[in-house]
């Protein structure tokens, strides 16, 4: 299903993007007339998520899925009934509120390592903002610009910890997808999404239903996501000098260590041992990090290893193999 999800979400998007649909509309000015509007680029992926949903839901009822009944069966989350529970148990209106989960405490391990992740995601977040202007199709970002970004995303994150949320404000790569599949990036769009995340959060009943969404669903709509903004990052490399020898030593040593040294940590993880337990936790955030890994090994490469290069090459070296390595 996640197949079938992406190939509609591709179809719609790059295969009819010359085309625009025929939609009527009245304006006081010409009242009744045809308009020519490329909707089903629009909403493309909406689209393909709830082909992919009432699909997965006929399955469902046809008895397509009567032998998933375990969650280490396959196709068990592509049933649309193994989360009705939460829609049972949540609450129509539900309002956030400082110590709702239990007293606030403080832990110096759970200190540093989110602030670890915090400093990850930071630089996760400026590799995003290019990004994201590189999508766009303006210029990049300024640096108060990426300042104020990632003062905001402080901001949230702080806000949301206060009233309990186990999660911090950051970006996410599979937005950037979406805005070069739709071509939809204004600033209103967002700030009308924010004011739906808003009541979801609210209304407990409302977003409860979303969470029945299949996982093969979502899985492609994610595929076409990320693999738009892999697109995007990449493209961030034209700038750059492929031919040189130092550039794709560079290229290929971060994203092969990037790459394996998490695994490695994630497949044998009491190979970290200093007597320490705290210690050995941070260790183990640090290494088990795709991004920190790839990043810094990057950068350091990138600055270190004789060659001809400009300020602007260490930006587009760095952060594309960031922001790859994160998948």
């Amino acid at each position: 299903m996640n197949c079938r999800t992406c190939a509609i979400a591709i179809i719609l998007s790059l295969y009819l993007s010359k085309y625009n649909m025929p939609i009527p509309v009245w304006t006081r000015k010409k009242s009744c007339h045809v308009i020519r509007y490329p909707l089903h680029q629009v909403f493309a992926i909406l689209i393909a998520i709830v082909i992919g949903w009432i699909f997965s839901l006929v399955l469902t009822e046809c008895g397509v899925f009567d032998s998933a009944t375990s969650v280490n069966d396959k196709l068990y989350y592509a049933r649309t009934d193994t989360r009705n529970y939460v829609i049972k148990n949540a609450k129509w209106f539900q309002f956030p509120y400082p110590g709702q989960f239990g007293l606030i405490r403080f832990s110096i391990s759970a200190f540093v390592g989110f602030f670890i992740a915090t400093i990850v995601s930071i630089l996760d977040s400026i590799g995003d903002y290019y990004a994201c202007a590189t999508t766009c199709r303006v210029p990049p970002p300024p640096a108060h610009a990426v300042n104020r970004g990632i003062a905001v995303e402080g901001l949230c994150t702080t806000l949301s910890g206060a009233v309990g949320c186990g999660h911090g404000t950051t970006t996410y790569g599979g937005n950037i997808g979406a805005i070069g599949l739709t071509k939809v990036a204004s600033r209103h769009v967002f700030v009308c999404v924010s004011l739906v995340y808003i009541l979801f959060g609210i209304i407990g009943k409302f977003s409860a239903v979303f969470i029945t969404i299949p996982h093969p669903v979502l899985g492609g709509a994610l595929i076409i996501m990320f693999g738009m903004f892999n697109g995007v990052v990449l493209s961030n490399l034209q700038s750059v000098d492929l031919s040189s020898t130092r550039n794709s030593a560079i290229i290929g040593t971060s994203l092969l260590v990037g790459l394996m040294l998490p695994h490695w940590i994630e497949r044998y993880p009491n190979t970290v041992d200093t007597g320490y337990p705290d210690v050995d936790d941070v260790l183990k955030m640090l290494l088990g990090n795709p991004n920190m890994v790839g990043a810094i090994l990057s950068c350091f490469l990138d600055n270190t290893v004789p060659g001809t290069c400009s300020s602007s090459d260490t930006y587009l070296v760095v952060y594309p193999m960031y922001a790859c390595i994160r998948l």
